[in-house]
């Protein structure tokens, strides 16, 4: 689950990291109303979408009087924001952060995610902070350090005070510096985050250390004990067949293909949307129905598969476990049936009660495609989805 930076700000605050001080606007009297408040003689007016390089594709503007402030939250606000994580459709905006200036001296990195090897929180810190962070991971993977973080012990003050100074954090402010890794830490762990990242952390020219950005996303299966955190959810920012699908304990994400999928279990979903790749295909949607899946569940994720207009054909692949072969079928042929299917159909099911899902299938009297092995059910549905068969 991802927050907006201004949400990521006041939660990173109770934890004692300083940020500039700022509103979240929803109009331009809003953001208006923010810098008379904010007073100062520089704005930041800033976009919030859940998406990284804001500042590239024009929703950042640094402004230096109200009217500019009014003017930059006018073009800013509506816009369809493009940067490189939000694809080329691009994400559109409908809040602002307004923020008071700040006299940056240098620019720093600062980030945190759980890392599965060491089965402990990294943090990692760079002297080259800013919107070209991806490419300094690439090019010049030396100057991010890491400190791999005991989870007993929490993070060591000595080690941060050491990683200030890899990163060109004077001597004067290294306390300030470890104060903000700490910070970020214990929020990072408090929370049930996967992802903590500040980019830029600022020095000022007099020598504070500030969070000019923020982002944090959370661990999914954790929000039920972080409610305040669950609250910070805004549903505008995402795709809302994904949002149907949650209300049903689906676990779907929309991608950009034209073959539905509809598997059960996460690992068979996986090697489902391999093979129809390895047949030329592409996939329109990971969707696992999990080991429980009703009738009511197996209609809602054909409803929502049928909401994708690029979808050409859809392969069902079940592995009869604890879900049985005709619990599912049944289910299919009801789905079928209620929403209308008008697009090629292939199933291939195996395990218990095989044979009688089979044959529920096979009496149906739906133009069912079925398929004994995963690799023809993936040339089928491939062959269905271009008009083949």
């Amino acid at each position: 689950m991802k927050i907006h930076e201004y949400q990521a700000k006041e939660i990173l605050r109770a934890y004692g990291v300083r940020t500039p001080k700022g509103i979240p606007c929803f109009s331009e009297a809003e953001a208006e109303a923010a810098a008379r408040q904010l007073g100062g003689e520089v704005w930041v007016v800033k976009a919030q979408i859940h998406a990284g390089g804001r500042g590239k594709g024009g929703g950042v503007k640094v402004v230096k009087s109200i009217a500019d402030v009014k003017s930059a939250s006018s073009s800013i606000l509506g816009m369809q924001l493009i940067t490189h994580q939000t694809g080329p459709e691009g994400q559109l905006v409908k809040r602002l952060l307004v923020e008071e200036g700040a006299q940056i001296d240098k620019e720093l990195y600062v980030g945190m995610v759980v890392d599965r090897e060491s089965q402990s929180v990294c943090l990692m810190a760079s002297s080259e902070g800013g919107m070209d962070i991806e490419e300094v991971a690439v090019s010049a993977p030396e100057k991010i350090h890491k400190i791999f973080i005991d989870s007993q012990q929490g993070l060591d003050r000595k080690q941060a005070i050491e990683l200030n100074e890899k990163i060109g954090i004077p001597h004067g402010s290294s306390e300030k510096g470890a104060d903000l890794f700490e910070g970020l830490y214990q929020a990072f762990v408090d929370k049930d985050a996967s992802l903590a990242e500040i980019n830029p952390m600022i020095l000022t020219k007099d020598g504070d250390i500030l969070a000019l950005d923020a982002k944090m996303n959370f661990d999914t299966n954790a929000v039920f004990r972080q409610p305040e955190i669950l609250d910070m959810r805004d549903l505008d920012e995402e795709d809302p067949a994904e949002i149907q699908a949650s209300k049903f304990d689906l676990s779907y994400i929309s991608l950009d293909g034209d073959i539905g999928c509809l598997v059960n279990g996460a690992g068979l979903a996986m090697s489902t949307m391999d093979v129809i790749k390895l047949f030329g295909g592409e996939p329109a949607n990971f969707l696992d129905v999990g080991g429980g899946a009703t009738t009511e569940k197996v209609t809602e994720a054909f409803k929502i598969m049928l909401s994708n207009p690029n979808l050409r054909a859809i392969l069902v692949n079940i592995f009869g476990g604890i879900m049985q072969c005709d619990v599912i079928a049944a289910g299919v042929v009801e789905a079928a049936k209620q929403v209308d299917l008008t697009v090629p159909l292939v199933v291939r099911m195996k395990g218990t009660n095989e044979n009688l899902g089979k044959q529920i299938l096979a009496e149906s009297g739906l133009p069912i495609i079925s398929s004994e092995t995963m690799a023809d059910a993936a040339q089928q549905v491939v062959e269905a989805a271009r008009g083949d068969q």
